[in-house]
C-alpha cells in the first residue's frame, strides 16, 4: 500500500514547501504528484495534508509518514549506492559524521594519508544530522561518527582513539591567567563563548559549572574556532577548548590556558561505527590509522 514514491513525495513537499516545488524536485508534473497522494489517501481512508490558505499542514498520519520517510529513504539510497558500487567494482565513499567541532585539524591529518592509501575511496564529512550522530549511524546517513560522547546502543561500536584535556582559554591579562586552575565561581561573572551545542552536551557545563550550581553571566556561541579565539584575545569572553588546540592558538595570540578545576577535565575522542560494517576493509583501515595518529599533535 505504501510505496517508495509516496515517501519521496511527502519528504519533498516538506523540504520544498509546496506541491509545485516538490513536483519540480522529483521531475514529475504537479497533477501526477497530487494524483499519487490522492490515491494513497483513498487507500488509507484519511488525509495526508490539510490546506491552510496556500500552505499545507501535515495531519497526524502525514507526520508519521514523514518520520518514516526520514528514516527509510536514506537507508534505501545507501543500499542502492552500495549495490551499484559492488557491481561496478568500486569501493565507494566513507561518510564521516562530526560531533567534535575542534577535531577538524586532527581529521585532516588522518584523511590525507587515508586517501593516499585508498585511492578508490572518497571521503565526505557531515556535521548536521536529522536525528543526531547516533541516529545518523543507525539510519545510514553516515558510516563513522567522531564524538567525545559515545552513546552505547545495540548494533553500534565505539573505539577510543585519543585522550585530551578540556581547558579554559582566557585573555593573557585576565585575572585568572596565572592561576594553576579555575573554580566554577571564577566564571560566574564571565561571558562564556562556546560552539553552538546545547549546554547539556558541553563539558564545561556538565562536568564543571552545573554540578556547582554556577552559570556564567552570559553565554554566547560561535561556530568558527578562529573567530572564537580572536574574541577571547580581545577580552570579549572566555572559552573552553581541548588543551592541544588551546596551546596552538596561545602561540600566536595573547591567550592563557588554565586548567578547569584542580583535577582537570579529561576526555577521549571516539569513533563510532555499525557492528555490521566491521568487515569493511577501508573502514577498518581508517580506524587503525586514526589510532596510530593517537593525538592531534602527534
Amino acid at each position: 500500500m505504501i510505496e517508495r514514491i509516496h515517501l519521496r513525495i511527502i519528504h519533498a513537499v516538506k523540504e520544498q514547501g509546496s506541491l509545485t516545488a516538490a513536483a519540480k524536485e522529483l521531475c514529475v508534473t504537479q497533477s501526477a504528484l497530487s494524483h499519487t497522494i490522492r490515491k494513497l489517501e483513498n487507500n488509507l481512508d484519511t488525509e495526508i495534508w490539510i490546506r491552510e490558505g496556500r500552505n499545507l499542514r501535515l495531519t497526524q498520519v502525514g507526520q508519521y509518514l514523514l518520520n518514516i520517510a526520514n528514516r527509510v529513504l536514506p537507508l534505501l539510497d545507501h543500499a542502492e549506492e552500495k549495490l551499484k558500487q559492488i557491481t561496478q567494482g568500486e569501493r565507494g565513499t566513507l561518510r564521516i559524521g562530526m560531533e567534535c567541532h575542534p577535531c577538524y585539524q586532527w581529521l585532516l591529518r588522518v584523511v590525507s594519508p587515508f586517501l593516499d592509501t585508498w585511492p578508490d575511496v572518497d571521503v565526505d564529512v557531515k556535521q548536521k544530522f536529522q536525528f543526531g550522530g547516533v541516529g545518523a549511524l543507525l539510519d545510514y546517513e553516515i558510516d563513522l561518527l567522531v564524538t567525545p560522547d559515545p552513546f552505547y546502543k545495540s548494533g553500534l561500536s565505539f573505539q577510543a582513539v585519543f585522550d585530551y584535556e578540556q581547558v579554559l582559554v582566557v585573555p593573557s591579562n585576565h585575572p585568572v591567567a596565572l592561576h594553576k586552575y579555575v573554580k566554577p565561581e571564577d566564571l560566574r561573572d564571565q561571558v562564556l563563548i562556546t560552539y553552538p551545542v546545547a549546554a547539556d552536551r558541553l563539558d564545561i557545563y556538565t562536568q564543571f559549572l552545573s554540578p556547582a550550581g554556577v552559570n556564567p553571566r552570559l553565554h554566547k556561541t560561535c561556530e568558527a574556532t578562529d573567530i572564537m579565539m580572536q574574541m577571547v584575545a580581545c577580552n570579549r569572553g572566555v572559552a573552553a577548548l581541548p588543551r592541544w588546540l588551546a596551546n596552538q592558538y596561545s602561540k600566536t595570540l595573547p591567550l592563557a590556558v588554565v586548567r578547569l578545576g584542580e583535577k582537570g577535565i579529561d576526555k577521549q575522542i571516539y569513533l563510532g561505527t555499525r557492528e555490521g560494517d566491521a568487515g569493511i576493509e577501508y573502514l577498518k583501515a581508517f580506524i587503525d590509522l586514526a589510532k596510530a595518529l593517537n593525538s592531534p599533535t602527534a
